[in-house]
Formats: structure tokens, C-alpha cells, sequence
């Protein structure tokens, strides 16, 4: 025969445990609701600052709030296994034997994550760069502990592991230098060539479209190859470094419609065929 005193202290004891419970996960989810709206409060100040404040921010909280959301959880089961007396201890010992066997084989994984933080640390790219990463190149989608996500021209999506990148090069930091190699033919005089050719970079620079985007006024270096068809003339233009493409497609523009007007050859490779003498 029951105890009804025994089955009224147990029922009191597991609803007051549920209603602990209840509780740990109403207050973790809110702290991570808080946290959220005040991290995106955080990051939207730096967003219109401007810069690579922003940029830096979106990409810090885009692999913070990953991590926040692993701590409370595990915050949550620990807190919840405490609540219902659950003994912990077999627990930890089989996680810390399935540890040991998984550090052996997940090498990588650990080697991934620990390249991931030294991206974000040492500020490498943001989220929105155009780098070129283990042979891929593309704009940062994103940065995961373990995998950066580019996105090339073409729309494909690349999962670079972060353990593989060994060298890192941001095209889109700060500024760009759009080098121009304009060939022109032998017959051509090469000063008038280079006096045209920095005459049409210069109306660039104070258009108003693309002059706000040039940093610095065109370089115009001069003679630089001479090729088996064509004497290489090279200018250089520093611009905003997401524009760089921009500019140089509007640049060559620019040059070929002049030099036709102009009448400077602009050569290519051609054979000429003889019959006879």
C-alpha cells in the first residue's frame, strides 16, 4: 500500500522541478533573444559608420552568435540535468573518452576552427570581400568556424575548409591599383600615345560619375614592354578597391573609342601571306 504522503511529496517535488525547468529555458532563450537584439543593435552603429567597421562587425557577430547559441545550450542541459538530480558523472566520463577518440581523428576539424578564429582575430576579410582563397575566388558570404563560404561570378557556392588557407589575398581592403597595358603599333609615336592616353584617364578622374571614385590622379609609367607585335604602354589607377573592376572595363573603354579617333593603332596578332614575289 502507497503512502500518500510519500506520493504527495514526490508529485510536489517533480512539479516544482518542472517548473524549474520551465524556467531555465525561458530565461536562457530570453538571454538570447537580449543578446541578439543588442548585438544587432551593436553591429547596425558600425553599419552606418561606414567602413570596415561594419564590415568587420557583421562578420564577428555572424560567428559570435554561433557560439553564444552552443554555450546556452549547453548551459541549459547542464542546469537541467542538475535540476532532476541526473548523475552526471558516467556522462562526463564517456564524453571524455569519446573526446580523446574524436581529438585523434578530427584533427582537421580543430585546425579549421582554429584558423577561423585567427581570420576573425587578425581582421584577414570580411563578410562582403572579394578574396582569393586555396585556388577560389569569389565574395565572402560568410565565415564559419570551420568553412568560409564564397560566392564566385558565376553564382557557384565554394565551402573552403579554414585549415586550408595558407595564403589569403583581399582584393577589395581599403584601395585597388588598376594597372592598364594599352599595346600600340611600332609606327605609332609613342609620346603622343602616352599624352592621349593620360589626357583620357585625366577626363575620367573629373567626370562625375567615376571621379569620385579615383583616389589618387592616373599614372600614366610609360613604355613598358616591347612585345613581338606592339609597344606596351602602362598607366596606373588607384580607386576604390570595390570598383576596380568597374573602372578598368569603363578605362579600356574609354581608350579604344579614343585612340580610333585618334588613329593610334591599337594591334593584334596577324599573319601576312605572300604569292610569289
Amino acid at each position: 500500500r502507497v503512502d500518500p504522503v510519500t506520493v504527495f511529496g514526490l508529485s510536489e517535488m517533480r512539479s516544482d522541478q518542472l517548473v524549474k525547468t520551465v524556467a531555465v529555458v525561458v530565461v536562457i532563450w530570453l538571454l538570447y533573444l537580449v543578446m541578439g537584439r543588442l548585438a544587432q543593435r551593436s553591429v547596425a552603429r558600425f553599419v552606418e559608420r561606414g567602413g570596415e567597421h561594419g564590415s568587420r562587425a557583421i562578420t564577428l557577430w555572424s560567428m559570435l552568435k554561433r557560439l553564444v547559441l552552443l554555450v546556452l545550450l549547453v548551459t541549459a542541459v547542464l542546469t537541467v540535468a542538475a535540476i532532476w538530480e541526473i548523475p552526471q558523472g558516467p556522462f562526463l566520463a564517456v564524453g571524455s573518452a569519446v573526446g580523446v577518440a574524436v581529438g585523434f581523428g578530427a584533427q582537421d576539424l580543430v585546425r579549421d576552427v582554429i584558423s577561423g578564429f585567427f581570420i576573425l582575430a587578425e581582421d584577414q576579410f570580411h563578410i562582403g570581400d572579394v578574396v582569393r582563397i586555396a585556388d577560389v575566388a569569389g565574395a565572402v558570404e560568410d565565415i564559419r568556424p570551420r568553412v568560409t563560404v564564397l560566392r564566385d561570378l558565376d553564382g557557384n557556392v565554394h565551402y573552403v575548409p579554414n585549415g586550408q588557407i595558407k595564403v589569403a589575398s583581399n582584393l577589395t581592403q581599403q584601395f585597388a591599383q588598376v594597372v592598364l597595358d594599352v599595346g600600340i603599333g611600332y609606327r605609332v609615336d609613342v609620346d603622343r600615345a602616352l599624352e592621349v592616353l593620360g589626357a583620357v584617364l585625366e577626363e575620367m578622374r573629373t567626370d562625375d560619375r567615376w571621379g569620385p571614385l579615383f583616389i589618387e590622379a592616373p599614372q600614366v609609367l610609360g613604355v613598358d614592354q616591347l612585345a613581338d607585335s606592339a609597344v606596351v604602354l602602362r598607366a596606373v589607377v588607384k580607386v576604390d578597391a570595390d570598383q576596380r573592376w568597374n573602372v578598368r572595363r569603363e578605362a579600356l573603354r574609354r581608350v579604344k573609342n579614343r585612340f580610333d579617333a585618334e588613329g593610334i593603332e591599337i594591334p593584334y596578332p596577324h599573319l601576312t601571306v605572300y604569292r610569289g614575289d
